[in-house]
């Protein structure tokens, strides 16, 4: 799709249209971390209260999702609602985000799919969780997620907490500073790992300010070197949980998904899956603040673009 003959597909909610056609700050938001990444309500509760930090920042938030064949940009009250709801959407990146909306499908927007469609509407800012990269033993399994070509290819500032420690970060950072996509740590030197502020690797680059960002990305524009840019922001550090603690659950989630021969799409959402469950609950709530967390800061970087 390209931007002009995408329009018979997309619907583009009132106040992000608005936004965008005023020249005003706007946010992307994914939709897999409410269709895949939560349970109800826990998710609801969570995409509605993401928006409004996104809004108290002085920026409009768009959620993405595809709903009944329709790609929707920014989601009404009650489209959000129903779609944290929803049993048995979808979960599209870049190879099925047409296919969903040629079959009037509806699904959850991975990081990939949420790019192609922000980039679509002429957004430039998008806070998620975290990326999705090199699952561990992808030298056997070849499993690597579609995110990093997209932030390749895509001119997006993508601000998350780094990819998700489930990952293999050290792979994940290899993979894309050969697909030359910048990695910018914010105010640290060290790359955070989701759940928890460090992990054992340095951060390719580094910046303190939102308008510092943002002058990096205007100055990729103007130089000619496309697609994305990735912006690591640490977890608050009231709400981390430490990466050896963390460590222990993941290997055991791992290890039960490879017993369960868990494989594909179902790799990630499974291993949170267990990874709450063996946390009781507390990488729910450090997940959620991670979110929140890069709203806020998605939102002052749109302001400073």
């Amino acid at each position: 799709m390209t931007p002009e003959n995408a329009l018979p597909f997309i619907d583009i909610h009132p106040p992000v249209a608005d936004a965008l056609a005023a020249g005003q700050p706007v946010v992307a938001l994914e939709s897999t971390i409410i269709t895949h990444g939560m349970p109800y309500p826990d998710n609801s509760a969570m995409a509605a209260n993401v928006e409004k930090i996104i809004r108290d920042e002085g920026a409009t938030p768009a959620t993405i999702a595809v709903i009944g064949g329709r790609l929707k940009i920014g989601l009404s009250d009650a489209e959000r609602e129903a779609l944290a709801q929803t049993t048995g959407a979808m979960k599209l990146s870049r190879a099925d985000l047409g296919f969903a909306v040629a079959q009037g499908r509806t699904g959850g927007t991975t990081v990939a799919a949420t790019m192609i469609a922000a980039h679509l509407a002429g957004i430039s800012v998008f806070a998620t969780g975290g990326i999705g990269g090199v699952h561990k033993g992808a030298e056997k399994s070849f499993d690597i997620s579609a995110d990093l070509d997209e932030l390749a290819r895509t001119p997006m500032i993508v601000v998350s907490a780094g990819a998700k420690a489930i990952l293999d970060i050290e792979k994940t950072l290899e993979v894309l500073e050969t697909r030359g996509v910048p990695v910018v740590a914010f105010g640290s030197d060290v790359m955070p790992a989701f759940w928890s502020r460090q992990s054992p690797f340095a951060a390719p680059l580094r910046l303190d300010t939102a308008e510092e960002i943002a002058d990096f990305f205007k100055t990729r524009r103007v130089l000619g070197t496309d697609g994305g840019m990735l912006i690591a922001n640490p977890v608050p550090e009231t709400d981390e949980i430490a990466a050896e603690v963390m460590a222990g659950h993941i290997q055991a989630a791992q290890q039960t998904a490879e017993a369960q021969r868990v494989s594909g799409k179902a790799v990630t959402p499974f291993l949170l899956s267990k990874i709450l469950e063996l946390t009781g609950g507390a990488s729910l709530k450090t997940n959620i603040a991670l979110v929140e967390n890069n709203a806020r800061l998605a939102a002052r970087i749109a302001r400073a673009l």
